[in-house]
């Protein structure tokens, strides 16, 4: 296709999200689906069943490929999807993985995220702050999404634990730590049913566990409906996502901190990509310092701390979705 090719009317995006219920994903498809419908790009949106379910997302992305797509943009359940979108790759589609990197760097030509380790980072260092002298004596749980080491999970995970000021031997993994702050790692499955389930477990373990990390804001809600069953409302709960329903938690004081991402521009960099690359094969390079492209994040609590940039419940909400 040469250098002046207009993007023609049958060029088609495909994105492939991990489930259509999440709020993040369905922020994320409204944003490509908007950014497409205004670049003259066709339009096709699949998502798998729940996270970590990948063969929804591989017929998705032959479906794809069958039908002639010129990109994929796609958060991936987990690195099974990796071989088949290698293959998209050698037919000329172009593959952008959205929030969730995967392990094979051939699988994707660039990710589009949250620097999830920034994120866990962020809210780890403000819950260390926050509990001051008491940090060296906290009963930390773990709140994950299942025991796959998605990239994503790991990043936040390891963060969160290196801001807290715990030493993490394998950043590539998850619960490599030895600190016996760390009472434990449960499977949320990120959502809130897995969060009840999750705090249950932890604080059968430890009843006196006084901070709750969790890998999103719907684990955040079920762990706070466990906690408040179970009578313990001091403990500390922290998250990623920043979700308008999440920073509504922050400003009611159930979440006390969260890292805020952006997956409207995640979805809408994603589409401006397909269209460089459908006009004349540009593709998209990553942000100075890193192996991605970075869509950004902020810490978002009313109780800022010193040495910790953060904004407030009031603007997070200014920038929040779902």
């Amino acid at each position: 296709m040469s250098a002046s090719a207009p993007v023609m009317a049958a060029d088609l995006a495909c994105l492939i999200t991990k489930n259509n219920t999440n709020p993040f994903f369905v922020k994320m498809k409204e944003g490509a689906e908007a950014a497409a419908t205004a670049a003259g790009l066709d339009f096709k949106a699949y998502a798998g069943e729940k996270d970590g379910d990948a063969s929804p997302q591989l017929t998705a992305i032959e479906n794809c490929v069958l039908a002639g797509a010129k990109g994929i943009l796609i958060t991936p359940s987990n690195d099974s999807v990796g071989p088949l979108l290698k293959e998209a790759r050698d037919a000329g589609v172009l593959v952008i993985a959205l929030d969730t990197p995967l392990a094979d760097p051939e699988a994707q030509d660039m990710t589009f995220a949250t620097d999830n380790f920034e994120a866990g980072l962020l809210i780890g260092k403000w819950a260390a702050a926050t509990l001051g002298d008491a940090a060296a004596d906290a009963k930390i749980g773990m709140l994950d999404i299942n025991k796959d080491n998605i990239s994503v999970d790991v990043a936040r995970d390891t963060g969160f634990l290196v801001g807290f000021g715990i030493d993490v031997p394998d950043l590539t993994v998850m619960g490599s730590e030895t600190d016996p702050r760390v009472i434990g790692h449960e499977i949320s499955g990120a959502n809130p049913e897995g969060g009840v389930m999750s705090v249950e477990n932890l604080l059968a373990k430890e009843p006196d566990m006084n901070v709750v990390y969790t890998i999103n804001e719907p684990a955040a809600e079920g762990a706070y409906q466990a906690l408040t069953k179970a009578g313990k409302s001091d403990v500390l709960v922290v998250s990623v996502d920043g979700g308008c329903p999440g920073i509504a938690s922050v400003k009611a004081g159930v979440i006390g901190a969260t890292s805020q991402q952006y997956p409207l521009l995640m979805a809408s960099k994603g589409i401006e990509a397909i269209v460089a690359y459908a006009k004349d094969g540009t593709k998209p390079v990553a942000s100075e310092g890193l192996s991605f492209f970075n869509t950004g994040v902020n810490l978002v609590t009313d109780h800022p701390v010193e040495g910790v940039p953060s904004i407030d419940s009031d603007k997070g909400m200014e920038l929040c979705w779902g």
